[in-house]
């Protein structure tokens, strides 16, 4: 930081007050740039669908992808999780005398937050690192300028097929993830609490209704679009060779994780707003 006119030092707070403003006005400057992105990529989907020039090949190859890194942990993150909320609540509803409604309990519980959420931290970590990494190395080889050089837009030849293959995964994976959470959450319900089977499966139907789960694949497919935006911005935007994109993946990875939190409340309570939990 430059000195003040009268020749004198800044002072912390005045170097401090700089700092901070020009944090914000990056922070704001990147939220443009993601904001821009994003809507230059729906864009592109559109036109390119009706131009016929849609990357299909790069959508497939990158869906494929994104599945065959998260499919497993995603088995392996939902068992626990609904062996955790069966354990967990059924103990509270035990005490209070009403078994029954360890169903709906667990229903409730992984088809409205933990599937989402569990999705959304999956493809923030595997699908965000991935994208903004691969982007980041074309960047820095200078792969990306050479698209812009020949004519070839890198937003429609990379960043469009990433969005589609992320948007379409997303719910995919939130439906393997409710599956698999609720099947354990049943076994260990039936097993170990003593739930009856009919029971458990009255009160599951009588709480957790469609729009539970039209909510939660609308959570999965906003955090996906969320997640690919940010991996792509960061990747296209690595700068300093490899250490720039190391930084670029930890940023993406971070951001999504962020994001994804933040915007889950903001849903949440508004699902809960129009959509409260009532007995079908």
């Amino acid at each position: 930081m430059s000195e003040l006119i009268d020749g004198s030092p800044p002072s912390a707070l005045q170097i401090v007050r700089a700092n901070f403003t020009d944090t914000v006005v990056s922070g704001v400057e990147t939220f443009g740039r993601v904001v821009r992105l994003g809507l230059d990529a729906v864009r592109g989907i559109a036109t390119d669908t009706v131009r016929l020039r849609f990357q299909w090949r790069e959508m497939l190859q990158t869906g494929w992808f994104l599945i065959a890194v998260t499919a497993l942990p995603a088995i392996l993150m939902a068992v626990p999780f609904g062996v955790i909320v069966s354990v967990q609540v059924g103990n509270l509803i035990k005490n209070l005398g009403a078994d029954a409604l360890l169903g709906a309990a667990s229903g409730l519980g992984i088809i409205k937050q933990g599937a989402p959420i569990a999705t959304g931290l999956l493809l923030g970590g595997a699908g965000a690192a991935a994208i903004a990494a691969d982007l980041g190395a074309r960047t820095i080889r200078e792969e990306i300028d050479a698209l812009r050089v020949m004519g070839v837009d890198p937003i429609h030849r990379l960043v469009v097929p990433r969005m589609a293959a992320m948007v379409i995964v997303a719910p995919l994976l939130n439906v393997l993830i409710m599956f698999a959470g609720v099947v354990a959450g049943y076994l260990v319900a039936v097993v170990s609490q003593g739930v009856t089977s009919g029971s458990y499966w009255a009160t599951f139907g009588s709480f957790t209704v469609v729009a539970d789960v039209g909510v939660s694949l609308g959570k999965s497919i906003i955090f996906g679009f969320l997640v690919v935006v940010l991996a792509c911005q960061r990747g296209m935007e690595a700068r300093g060779g490899p250490r720039g994109v190391a930084d670029g993946v930890n940023a993406a990875v971070v951001l999504s994780v962020v994001s994804i939190v933040l915007v889950n409340l903001v849903i949440s309570q508004l699902a809960d707003m129009f959509l409260p939990v009532k007995v079908a």
